[in-house]
């Protein structure tokens, strides 16, 4: 694996640790400021894989999959990163803590809105990644140099479609709830 790659896993591990740390220092140890400071590097993750993928970039390396990788993790991270947060807070809050409500399971109408708010958090990181992927292939400037990079940006459009058709289909056949089994 290249080092883009190697960026990409250390990028998502420090994610979730810097995620963990903050909800550890702010629930466990009552340290909300500190467990504030450690959500807030968040973004400080997606600044480092975006210096280390242009600076490759700029030393001449080919660009690749892995290259168009770092731009969709930028995007899904920017727009998935709050709601990414408040998902692992709530369950930290209910599972580690005892406090709070038990996440509840979306069903029907609720879990079709909750799907489309997907599709559209989808679709900023699209416009987010996409936008990245763009701007490398402008700089670049050379077609095949970017087949690669212009493959991913094509194949996410049709997954992007994917899953807005996905979603609609929530709509039209709502999710149904959990049947619960009475044992007499």
């Amino acid at each position: 694996m290249n080092l883009i790659a190697w960026t990409i896993i250390a990028c998502e591990i420090g994610f979730w640790i810097v995620i963990l740390l903050g909800l550890l220092t702010r629930y466990v140890f009552n340290r909300k400021q500190l467990g504030l400071f450690f959500l807030a590097l968040t973004p400080v993750i997606d600044l480092l894989l975006l210096t280390v993928t242009a600076i490759d970039l700029y030393n001449g390396a080919a660009a690749t999959q892995i290259h168009a990788l770092a731009a969709v993790y930028l995007g899904v991270s920017i727009a998935f990163g709050k709601s990414m947060i408040r998902w692992a807070d709530e369950r930290f809050r209910y599972y580690v803590k005892k406090q709070g409500e038990k996440p509840k399971r979306k069903t029907g109408w609720a879990y079709a809105r909750h799907s489309m708010k997907g599709s559209f958090q989808h679709l900023v990181a699209f416009l987010i990644g996409g936008a990245l992927l763009l701007l490398m292939i402008y700089l670049i400037g050379d077609s095949e140099k970017t087949t690669a990079l212009s493959g991913v940006l094509k194949t996410w459009a049709l997954i992007l479609g994917i899953d807005f058709a996905i979603s609609v289909s929530y709509f039209i056949w709502p999710r149904p709830e959990k049947k619960k089994h009475n044992v007499s």
